[in-house]
């Protein structure tokens, strides 16, 4: 249980981090956006199914 509920909030700040990053132009790298989503699918999985 402690275990999920830390999964869930790193992959949280990974996806946050991942979807609202810009570069120096202020863009969004695709890479950043991939991986942001990927984090949220993850995060979002083991919050729905594991916790609640």
């Amino acid at each position: 249980m402690l275990w999920d509920v830390v999964f869930v909030l790193v992959t949280a700040g990974v996806a946050w981090h991942g979807l609202t990053y810009r570069d120096a132009e202020g863009q969004p790298e695709w890479g950043h956006l991939l991986f942001g989503c990927i984090a949220l699918l993850f995060c979002l999985r083991v919050l729905f199914f594991d916790l609640l």
